[in-house]
């Protein structure tokens, strides 16, 4: 299948490593122009170099409130057109409600919540029809994770933010929709069940309640977003798509 991809620009935040990168990675495959975000100059230009031809690096942190405008701006400066954003962020810090602390809550707030409206925000007063605004969420937004309980109040909410604009954008020809990994291996799902005595007696744990009974790879949510992201998706928004290998027993 031909996505329709080719030449078309987008913008992934987040894209230095884990799901935003392989993301970025399939659409440029696909022949998507690309401009991918880390929080540093050296970071988003390494990863840049790491897609190869069609990737331009940008340095961004998702918490400052002149990020969005300054990308958006930059894929129409250099490319002269915007098609769709992916807004993938680092996960917030573990912990429980007893745990984690006011400032913990504050920033994730900033960078993962308030930060992704910005983004989509300014992006869709940019995005033509056939635009799309994708968001990189969780599992968690229909089932709190344990020990993620940052991520369990922040994930739902954006959730809701991304329907209540897919009904709003809609009749503009522009999409929203939501990617929900399960258990992907990237970085940050080693780094969280390295905070189990015995790494590998929690994966293995994990894998047992997946129907597939294996943790997904970066490359099979990448693909899945490529599509998402693509005008072969156009009939598709305002929808919660689990890559999760089957976790999700509801409809």
């Amino acid at each position: 299948m031909d996505l329709g991809l080719q030449d078309r620009v987008y913008l992934v935040t987040g894209a230095t490593r884990g799901l935003g990168f392989a993301s970025a990675r399939e659409l440029v495959a696909e022949g998507a122009r690309v401009i991918v975000t880390g929080r540093t100059d050296r970071s988003a230009a390494e990863a840049a170099e790491r897609l190869g031809e069609g990737a331009v690096g940008i340095a961004a942190d998702n918490a400052d409130p002149d990020a969005a405008d300054r990308l958006v701006t930059a894929a129409h400066d250099r490319h002269g057109r915007l098609d769709g954003v992916l807004i993938s962020v680092g996960g917030p810090p573990p912990g429980s409600f007893e745990s984690n602390t006011d400032e913990q809550w504050r920033s994730a707030f900033e960078s993962v919540f308030l930060g992704a409206v910005r983004l989509a925000r300014t992006a869709a007063g940019r995005l033509g029809e056939g635009g799309v605004i994708g968001f990189v969420l969780s599992g968690s937004v229909h089932e709190p994770i344990p020990g993620l309980t940052i991520s369990n109040g922040l994930r739902p909410g954006l959730a809701g933010f991304a329907k209540s604009l897919a009904n709003e954008l809609g009749p503009r020809g522009v999409r929203v929709v939501g990617l929900l990994p399960g258990r992907i291996a990237t970085d940050r799902v080693r780094e969280l069940d390295a905070l189990s005595e015995d790494p590998e007696a929690a994966r293995e744990r994990a894998s047992a309640v997946i129907p597939l009974r294996r943790y997904g790879t970066p490359e099979e949510f990448g693909r899945v977003a490529a599509f998402v992201l693509s005008p072969a998706a156009s009939y598709l928004t305002g929808v919660m798509i689990p890559v999760d290998g089957g976790v999700r027993h509801g409809f």
